[in-house]
Parts: structure tokens; C-alpha cells; sequence
């Protein structure tokens, strides 16, 4: 929905300078290229800031954010959207709570004056990020939502501390230093980072269902972190008796076609984004259902029938009578974008989908569009990946015979031999530090964390004596939820761990809000509503895999919708091809090599070691290389590019300078939208 931004001083007499709010926002226009505001708490040392993209209340006045409350005692920046608000806003006024706009936003300042902040949360529901001050507390909270849709960033400088949406909001306060860390930049090149981390020194992301607590003492702000919630997979000792199929089918069906409805609520046009997978085609089913006009359905396709999902993606689009628009996208393409994706994205990238996406946000975007409903989530609920099946087979079927246990674990190999050495590490491996935490090393850990022994070599020489005997599963697994763990079923730990690793920083990430609102579209994933996931939660594993069928009770409760080949169909992974399927991918591959990974722009970043990196471009442009070797190795190759082009964007490049340009460009001036709020 927007981009927000702020600061909060350790001194509350020292001024907030409203001019670089100005620019934090203006960094972010893409997120909110339908106005600005900016407000101040004169005598506070805080100061917020909003780039707006309007979805609900379209009136430019009183939707325009920071909003405060009417006796002045609260402040707040929100990024995204709070459902159901209509029914919320109407109990309110009904006790007595005046609305000055249509915004969802005020439910929020109304709710904690009520319940407490604490107290207000459990009735906002949806994908959001959000700062609140509290004037009688002098406090101000950072939340981010349950699972991270929406980014949250934040950071303590000699000043004080600064929040935003992205990276480079941050960056766009002078005060901000700008340096890779070197943990951060290891992370980088594997992949797998740690979750509340980035690449960049002292810059940390709020995590998901998680309250940052800023606070004054003794002339300096404190912060505190508080899980406020989490996805508390049942103990096995806790589960109650199995109910029938039937009972579990009819609560998710209720509980789906609630979560799809709410999110086609907005007061622009919603359109829905279309794969051939079962997530997105039974919320284009029930979304065609709900709506008296044809959905529009926006698809990728690719110029590789391996990886091209069109095909049964039309399919869907006839059955609903769906109004389809296909992008299809080819290889140089995807590494034409690849550097301008890198901006939007802030970490490194394995796979040029996420271009693909950033592709495909632009098309939306130029047909009318700023929100689509998407399906990510299905797969981490119902076990729908891979490496998920992998440990259900491995460590979750203590029924099972070992020939039954070989003859699956043949299939899964067998049906997803794409993804091998990429989404299924080509060897098991063992972490020591995660098998003591999880009982076994997750399948979904493993392809990244062999990945981590190319690492050392890949690093500049001062970052490899720094990070000698570094243990990235070690930490990991240091900020893993033990509790979450404990007593649970191998399937609940790793569908949590995958949920709180690569789920948020991955597909929620740089796949999903980064590339989405780069140009200006807001994604709304229907299976993370939380009452529907707290549901999930609970099934009993047969009710996600039994035999040979992924997202069992997604298949069967949407039977009736799906297409009988998509019914019957495998989860595919959405990848694009790699590089080295194709020699124009090749060729375009090695065009970018060359402009970021040669010796001059190695020396120049002090990141890397040009040798190591020489060696991984020869080994995997040579054809006698295995085919899952030269997966992984293509993913490396990506992340070297990500963190050379990292470097440029927010090192190299001056940003408080380009914030100010920006800010200039787009007519953007604190006089004109700057509003003190009294002591």
C-alpha cells in the first residue's frame, strides 16, 4: 500500500529535520507514488514519514498519512492493509471513537486508545507494517505483520534511531553509515541469511509477529524485541482425536473463500496473478465466483516448455471465464533487469524469476492496476515444496517400510530432478548445530548450506580471516524458537523453520513485496490470513501429504473448481531457466559477468577474491560439468552479481545525495506537506 519512514532522536529537545524525511519518502516513490506527508512531534525528537499509494479512502487529503489522533497522544506511518476494518470501524463508533477518514490506517491509534497496543493487534488482520509513537509513554513500536509480507527496517545511529520500509530509506539519512557486514555478506553468497539480519552493518529487519520497543532511559533510546505472535504448531502430545476428512475440508473451505473475499476488497480495480499451479487457480476460482465482472489474470510465461506453466494456466483462465493477459518473458530479458532488480530487492537473488516478477508487476502496473491477489502461502501450510515431502518421508512415516520410504524417495526425486542441486541438495548433509535443535538438518537448509562451502573462497581475503570458522548453521539455528520446536512433528518443525527462513526473506521478500512494489502494485496472499492459518496449523500431516499427493486437502477441498490435470498434477516450483540451459541465457549471463565480476570492479567493492571467482565462472561454463552441479553453481554465480551490484547501488552511489535528487524530481518539498504536531 506505501512506503513509511522515521526517526526518533536519543535527545527528545534536538530537532527532526523535516527535510530528510522528505527524502527518505521520495527514496521509496515506488511504493507510494500517489503523494506524501510528512509530520513531527514538536519537543519529541520524532518525526514520520508516508509515500503513498492509494487503495482505500482515494481521497488525496484525508488519506494522507503520518495520521495523528485527534488529542494528539498518537502518531502512526502504515505500510499495507488492515481487513475486515468496515465491521471494526463501525463497533468503534458504535463506543464512542470518531473517524476523520475512510482509511483503515485509524482503526489502529482507536484500537490501542481502547485495548492497548498489545491488546489492539489481535483485531488487525492482514499484511501491514507500522510505527506508532504514544506521547503519555514516549514510546515508539515498530510491528510488522505475521509473516512478513510487508518489510520493516531499522537501525541506531549516534542520533538516534531510523526506520523504513527499505534499505535505502535508512540510507538516505546521512546519518546512517553504508558497509557490507561481513556476516552479511557471507549469508549473501549462500543464500540463506539469518532471519532479523541484512547484508548491511547494524541494519536490522523487524521480524515477523514481532513488536521493536523503542523507549528513553537515561538520556539514551533502549530497544526491546517481543514476539506478540507465532504459528504454534500443536505438540504432538496436544493434538486432539482425528476428525473425518470431511470436517477438515469444510473448515478450510469456509475459512478460504472468507480470506479470498476480504482481499478483493479496495477501492481500485483487484486483479488476481495466475500460474498453473492449485494456489492461484482456486483463488481465481473463488475470486470469479465473488465478482459480478470477469477477473482479470495476469500470467508469466517462459520461452522454455521445462519451466513454461501457460498452458494449464489458460486452461483455468477458460473454466472462469477469466479476462487473461499472458507476459511472455525470454532470457535476455531476465539479465537485462537483473542490476535494476538488485535495487528493488536489497539482497542477493538465486534465480532470475524474481526479475521475471519484477517483469510482470511493471505489465500490471501499465494496464491499470495496484493489487493483485496472489497464492503465496499454500505451499508452506499444506507441504507443497519438495524438500518438505523429503523430511515427511525421511523422518515423518514412522509407519513406513524402508522399501516404501526408497520407492518415494525415488519419486520425489524422479518428479523434481529440475530442482536438484538448487530447491534438493544433490547430498544429504548433516549441521550439527541444527540436528541438535531440530532432530535432523531440514532438506530445506541443505542445497544452501552446501552452497556455504564455496563461500570462503569466494570472499576477499580480509572478510575470509574474519569469518574463519564461521558456522552459518550454528546461526541459524541460534535464532530459531526452540519452544516452537519442541514436541512437534518432523513435518510442523520444518514447514516453521522453511516459514522462518526462506519464506519471509525469499518468497515473500525479494520474489514477492520488493519486486511487486518496485512498481507500485500491492500483492494480497489470501492463505496468510491468520485465522485460516491457525486452522492450518492443526490438521493432522495425512491431511498435507498422503502418498503421492502434495496439499492433499487443498486438492480435495477445490476438487470441484481444478481442472482434472491440474488436479492429478505435481507441485512445480515457479523458477525461471537457468542460465546455462540456453546460450543466449549464457551469453547474457556472461555479458553482466563481465561488467561486475571483473578484476577492476572485484578490486574496486573489496568484496571478493577474483580468483575464487574466475574458478566458479570456468566450472560451470564447462559443459562436462554435472547438470545439478551447474544448478548450484548457476545460483552462485547469481549471488556474486547481486553483491557486486549491492555494492554500487547503496555504497558506491552517494544515497542522501540521490534521496535529495529524487526528492527534487518529484516536486516533493517539506513546506508543503510538513505539519508540527504540539508539545
Amino acid at each position: 500500500m506505501c512506503g513509511i519512514g522515521g526517526v526518533m532522536h536519543h535527545d527528545p529537545a534536538r530537532p527532526v529535520n523535516p527535510d530528510v524525511l522528505v527524502t527518505m519518502a521520495a527514496i521509496q516513490y515506488h511504493r507510494g507514488p500517489d503523494g506524501f506527508g510528512v509530520k513531527v512531534m514538536s519537543g519529541r525528537g520524532v518525526g514520520f514519514t508516508h509515500a503513498r499509494l492509494s487503495i482505500i479512502d482515494l481521497n488525496p487529503e484525508r488519506g494522507r498519512q503520518p495520521f495523528v489522533s485527534a488529542d494528539g497522544q498518537y502518531m502512526i506511518a502504515h505500510n499495507g492493509e488492515f481487513y475486515d476494518y468496515k465491521r471494526i470501524r463501525a463497533e468503534l463508533t458504535s463506543l464512542g471513537y470518531r473517524f476523520r477518514s475512510k482509511s483503515d490506517t485509524e482503526l489502529t491509534m482507536h484500537l490501542t486508545d481502547r485495548y492497548g497496543l498489545e491488546g489492539a493487534l489481535p483485531h488487525l488482520r492482514g499484511e501491514f507494517a507500522f510505527a506508532l509513537y504514544e506521547r503519555s509513554k514516549d514510546r515508539l513500536t515498530l510491528v510488522r505483520d505475521r509473516f512478513g509480507v510487508k518489510p520493516l527496517y531499522w537501525t541506531m545511529t549516534p542520533e538516534g534511531l531510523v526506520f523504513g520500509s527499505e534499505i535505502k530509506v535508512l540510507f538516505a539519512h546521512p546519518a546512517v553509515q553504508r558497509r557490507f557486514s561481513s556476516e552479511g555478506l557471507y549469508h549473501q553468497l549462500m543464500q540463506l541469511i539469518v532471519p532479523g539480519t541484512s547484508a548491511f552493518e547494524g541494519i536490522y529487519a523487524v521480524e515477523p509477529g514481532q513488536m521493536v520497543i523503542v523507549e528513553r532511559q537515561d538520556g539514551q533510546l533502549r530497544v526491546k524485541t517481543k514476539q506478540y505472535w507465532d504459528l504454534n504448531f500443536p505438540r504432538q502430545s496436544e493434538r486432539g482425536s482425528r476428525l473425518a476428512d470431511e470436517k477438515y475440508i469444510e473448515e478450510l473451505r469456509s475459512r478460504f473463500i472468507e480470506a479470498v473475499q476480504l482481499r478483493l476488497e479496495a477501492d481500485v480495480p483487484v486483479a488476481c496473478y495466475l500460474s498453473g499451479g492449485i494456489d492461484s487457480c482456486t483463488i481465481m476460482g473463488i475470486a470469479a465466483a465473488s465478482q459480478q465482472s470477469p477477473v482479470k489474470a495476469f500470467t508469466i510465461g517462459f520461452d522454455d516448455r521445462d519451466y513454461d506453466e501457460t498452458a494449464i494456466a489458460r486452461e483455468m483462465a477458460q473454466a472462469t471465464g477469466a479476462d487473461q493477459d499472458v507476459l511472455m518473458v525470454d532470457g535476455n530479458q531476465l539479465y537485462d533487469h537483473f542490476a535494476r532488480t538488485i535495487w528493488h530487492t536489497e539482497r542477493s537473488i538465486y534465480n532470475t524469476f524474481t526479475v521475471a516478477k519484477l517483469l510482470m508487476s511493471e505489465h500490471v502496473n501499465k494496464a491499470g492496476y495496484k493489487v493483485v491477489v496472489t497464492g503465496e502461502g499454500s505451499d508452506e501450510l499444506f507441504a507443497g515444496y519438495p524438500q518438505l515431502r523429503l523430511d515427511m518421508i525421511l523422518h515423518g512415516m514412522d509407519d513406513a517400510s524402508p522399501e516404501e520410504r526408497a520407492d518415494l524417495e525415488d519419486w520425489l526425486a524422479a518428479s523434481n530432478r529440475l530442482f536438484k542441486g538448487n530447491l534438493l541438495a544433490e547430498k544429504a548433509l548433516d549441521d550439527q548445530a541444527l540436528t541438535s535443535l531440530v532432530g535432523f538438518t531440514p532438506s530445506c537448509l541443505q542445497s544452501w548450506l552446501s552452497a556455504s562451502a564455496y563461500v570462503p573462497g569466494l570472499l576477499h581475503p580480509d572478510r575470509r580471516a574474519a569469518m574463519q570458522n564461521y558456522s552459518p548453521g550454528q546461526a541459524i539455528a541460534n535464532v530459531l524458537d526452540g519452544d516452537q520446536l519442541e514436541g512437534r512433528h518432523p513435518l510442523d518443525k520444518v514447514q516453521y523453520i522453511w516459514i522462518k527462513t526462506q519464506f519471509e526473506s525469499q518468497v515473500l521478500g525479494w520474489a514477492g513485496d520488493r519486486v511487486d512494489m518496485a512498481n507500485s502494485m500491492e500483492a494480497r496472499p489470501p492463505f496468510l490470513d491468520h485465522p485460516l492459518v491457525e486452522f492450518a496449523v492443526t490438521l493432522p500431516q495425512n491431511m498435507r501429504l498422503r502418498g503421492r499427493k502434495d496439499k492433499y486437502i487443498l486438492r480435495e477441498t477445490m476438487r470441484s473448481l481444478l481442472p482434472k490435470a491440474l488436479y492429478e498434477r505435481q507441485k512445480f516450483a515457479f523458477m525461471a531457466p537457468p542460465s546455462h540451459t540456453d546460450p543466449i541465457k549464457q551469453r547474457a549471463m556472461q555479458a553482466l559477468s563481465a561488467t561486475y565480476l571483473s578484476k577492476q570492479a572485484i578490486e574496486e567493492a573489496d568484496l571478493l577474491d577474483a580468483a575464487g571467482v574466475q574458478k566458479i565462472l570456468q566450472r560451470h561454463g564447462d559443459a562436462n560439468t554435472p547438470v545439478s552441479d551447474r544448478v548450484q553453481l548457476d545460483a552462485i554465480i547469481n549471488h556474486m552479481l547481486s553483491v557486486q551490484m549491492l555494492h554500487k547501488h547503496f555504497i558506491g552511489n552517494n544515497i542522501p545525495t540521490a534521496a535529495r535528487d529524487r526528492a527534487k524530481e518529484r516536486g516533493w518539498y517539506a513546506k508543503d506537506q510538513l505539519v508540527l504536531v504540539g508539545a
